[in-house]
């Protein structure tokens, strides 16, 4: 016994072995934390993208909205600057730029002192540290500037083509030159060729052909070479610029040139419109877009002309125009633009301090979700792994154990079913091994009977009589009645119960249970009665498993009946409340009640169980194996029945079997009923 007890501790080892937890990465809560921050990184990932997209978007949006008015604002400020000599009377074209763009526009010195502000309130904000622009006529913003009158760009020249200087006309020569231009016009209509009068920034006209195409005059009586004269203005300017570019060279080492009315140098290049490009302009620099014209001098002695002394001379006249025009324009201002209440140019500054707060929000949102998730899932877990642990404790036979119940939710009725399921199974257990007892007692008692009068045969000590042969046939067939009766039960428990339907007058069935057992109850003294309508309800079922379940309830009833006592059979089908009986399709019930002693309360609901008897020695005197009844349930159950008792401790006891009437349908006045004694 020893040895055997220390093989199952062995073998019970491993499976202890198997209550182990589960690795986190294949456990629920391990699923559940991993499932949580993956969502939670995807949602944070996401919300940040949109959020970063959308912002974005709104951003340049907003950037390219205020880019176009600041744009503006610049090119209207650069052309003021570029036509007065100094800042005075700014303020209201300030004021009437602020209206229109909604912004605050601000004008500086370049050492900050104020030239003009459309934030006239005291409580104004303080200007930012850097302004938006510097607007100087003379180093044009090349990201800010507008384009030119005539639709192009100034390229590499930084100086604003509206700052002209002394180039500007007076009112009378731009009124000569107009006459003129206009008389050049409707000469060239009339030749069929459309053109149009274009004043510069200087006041000098010029003709203008649709299509840009100026070779188209070259065929007509129209001469265009009237306004390509440079007036007497224009000349002297001309002049002054050359010698300062001279002066310039002649710093540098390098002999002098003369400019042509383009401001070009080299070889004299053909007259020009001021204004426009010449149709010849042989190593161009920026110029002005009015640079006066003049008929190109007679060709001088002119330097070596090599890349080097190109970019020397261009840089020295850039330097003699911005010269020229210092004192004709106003002095470079700082230009601050932005929101009313003083905040600039919106943007995203996506810095290591905000990318260490995104990030850290992003950390909190991640801790919080698996915070939550290990939580949430540790309050899921306990009672599963509680679960789990009687689970495996049952199925290695300790002695099952309920588990505490949460709460209402799906794990706490997962938690009440398993209770239930082991509390069943306890009972079943229970039941089991005292079924077991049972057969054991049962069939131990006949076969030590037939095994003790065989031996005493054998050894002399009987004789094998007539009575001697009966005594065994007894017990013989009280063994096979035990082993009938678990064939019958095993059949119903396993669906295999075969029964063969008809229709069965019920009172006759009666009177045949009532024959079979009338000498057994006339041995005991006991009066045996069948009351039934006449005729009897309708019921379709098998005759003789029938017989089976009633006698089985008669042999009972008279075995628990003293002597003088009765045993009543009786058969009815339901009513209606008019009196009238249902004689088909209803509910057909036989009833067995005795005025034997009774069965105890705490009894009665057991009655219907294998091998239960209510005196425990198991006395053949008093009983018989416990399976009758038992038998008589699963019978009527086969049929689609129940069977019910009910007693009176001292008074008897009713056993009724409830089973559905036939199919035919019909109603009749219930008969008065018959009784008959035998």
């Amino acid at each position: 016994m020893r040895r055997t007890r220390g093989h199952g501790a062995r073998e019970q080892e491993p499976r202890r072995a198997d209550r182990a937890r589960l690795p986190l990465r294949r456990s629920l809560l391990g699923r559940l934390l991993a499932v949580s921050a993956l969502v939670a990184a995807c949602s944070v990932a996401a919300t940040a993208w949109i959020a970063v997209q959308t912002t974005s978007g709104a951003i340049k949006q907003e950037q390219g909205q205020n880019l176009t008015a600041d744009a503006r604002i610049y090119d209207t400020l650069l052309e003021y600057a570029a036509r007065n000599p100094t800042w005075d009377g700014v303020g209201a074209t300030v004021r009437k730029l602020a209206r229109e763009s909604g912004r605050r526009v601000a004008l500086t010195t370049q050492g900050r002192q104020p030239l003009a502000d459309s934030a006239t309130e005291p409580t104004a904000p303080a200007l930012p540290p850097q302004a938006s622009a510097v607007v100087d006529p003379l180093s044009v913003d090349t990201v800010l500037a507008a384009r030119g009158a005539d639709g192009q760009g100034t390229g590499a020249d930084r100086i604003d083509p509206r700052a002209v200087g002394p180039f500007r006309l007076s009112a009378a020569d731009s009124r000569a030159l107009r006459r003129t231009a206009d008389d050049k016009v409707a000469c060239l209509n009339r030749a069929g060729i459309a053109s149009d009068v274009v004043v510069g920034a200087s006041g000098r006209p010029r003709v203008q052909i649709v299509g840009n195409d100026p070779e188209r005059a070259l065929g007509t009586r129209c001469d265009l070479a009237a306004l390509d004269t440079p007036t007497r203005s224009e000349r002297k300017a001309l002049d002054a610029l050359s010698e300062l570019a001279d002066a310039c060279l002649k710093r540098q080492g390098r002999e002098g040139v003369r400019l042509n009315n383009d401001l070009s140098w080299g070889d004299p290049a053909p007259v020009a419109v001021p204004g426009e490009p010449a149709a010849v302009v042989p190593r161009p620099v920026p110029a002005p877009r009015d640079a006066p014209a003049e008929q190109a001098a007679p060709s001088v002695e002119m330097p070596e002309l090599t890349g080097e002394n190109d970019r020397a001379i261009a840089s020295c006249v850039g330097t003699a125009r911005s010269e020229q025009l210092s004192s004709y324009v106003a002095s470079p201002a700082l230009l601050f633009i932005g929101d009313e209440g003083g905040a600039t140019l919106p943007g995203f500054d996506l810095s290591p301090a905000n990318t260490a707060r995104i990030a850290g929000a992003a950390a909190l949102v991640l801790a919080l979700t698996v915070g939550a998730s290990v939580f949430a899932g540790a309050r899921l877990v306990r009672p599963l792994h509680a679960l789990t642990g009687a689970a495996q404790r049952m199925r290695d036979g300790e002695q099952p154990a309920s588990v505490p119940v949460s709460g209402d939710d799906e794990v706490g009725r997962l938690a009440a079913a398993f209770n239930d399921m082991s509390a069943h199974r306890a009972r079943l257990e229970e039941q089991r091994k005292a079924m077991v007892s049972d057969v054991a007692h049962e069939l131990r008692t006949p076969l030590s009977n037939i095994r003790g009068w065989l031996e005493a045969a054998q050894d002399g000590l009987a004789d094998p009589d007539p009575a001697f042969v009966s005594s065994l046939l007894e017990e013989a067939v009280l063994l096979q009645h035990i082993i009938d009766d678990l064939q019958d039960l095993a059949a119903a428990d396993a669906g295999a119960l075969r029964l063969h339907p008809e229709p069965v007058e019920v009172r006759e069935l009666l009177g045949q249970v009532a024959a079979a057992h009338q000498a057994r109850a006339e041995n005991a003294g006991v009066t045996l009665a069948v009351t039934a309508t006449a005729p009897g309800p309708a019921l379709s079922a098998d005759p003789v498993r029938l017989r089976q379940a009633v006698g089985n309830l008669v042999s009972n009833a008279v075995r628990h009946t003293p002597e003088g006592g009765r045993v009543t059979l009786r058969a009815y089908a339901s009513e209606d409340g008019c009196g009238t009986v249902v004689t088909g399709g209803g509910t057909v019930v036989i009833e067995v009640a005795d005025t034997g002693s009774g069965i105890p309360a705490d009894d009665l609901p057991h009655v219907f169980d294998r091998f239960w008897r209510a005196e425990k020695s198991r006395s053949r005197r008093t009983g018989g194996s416990g399976l009758g009844l038992a038998i008589v349930r699963k019978l009527v159950e086969a049929h689609g029945g129940t069977a019910e008792a009910t007693s009176t401790e001292g008074e008897g006891s009713t056993f009724a079997l409830r089973l559905p009437g036939a199919s035919e349908q019909g109603r009749r006045p219930a008969p008065d009923g018959m009784t008959t004694a035998f």
